[in-house]
């Protein structure tokens, strides 16, 4: 029973950590777009910085802490099992990308980013196809 409630905990924390890594970019699109109004900026900071440590920084520790334990209580998945580690890899990429975002937003609330909006828009779409990827891996387990 254990192993279904730290899945629970898992995909909970895995869909909030989805939502930051979703939002973060588009909050991106707004600051870059209304960079010259410097009170829209000063609020979209203050929401950038939230979003980050208050939702997404404690659901992606969630969400790994609680994938370790699920791989803890079911060692079988790494046993022969490619999707597994395929989607392991995919997840490292989004913890990549979350620390490209931080750095962003580091960027952003020193007044050194220069990226366009129209870039962000682009950088928005990344967690949406490793999340594909990683639906596909965990439903159908191809390998």
């Amino acid at each position: 029973m254990t192993f279904y409630y730290v899945k629970i905990f898992h995909i909970i924390s895995f869909v909030s950590w989805m939502a930051m890594l979703f939002y973060l970019p588009r909050l991106f699109v707004y600051h870059a777009e209304h960079i010259e109004n410097k009170g829209f900026v000063e609020v979209v900071k203050t929401q950038e910085q939230k979003l980050f440590n208050f939702v997404g920084y404690p659901a992606l520790i969630a969400t790994l802490i609680s994938g370790a334990w699920l791989l803890l209580l079911e060692p079988s998945f790494l046993k022969g099992q490619g999707w597994m580690h395929a989607k392991i890899l995919l997840v490292v990429l989004l913890v990549a990308y979350h620390f490209s975002l931080y750095r962003y937003m580091v960027a952003f609330r020193e007044n050194r980013c220069f990226k366009s909006g129209k870039f962000f828009r682009f950088y928005n779409e990344v967690p949406t196809l490793v999340l594909i990827l990683i639906v596909i891996l965990v439903i159908l387990k191809p390998f």
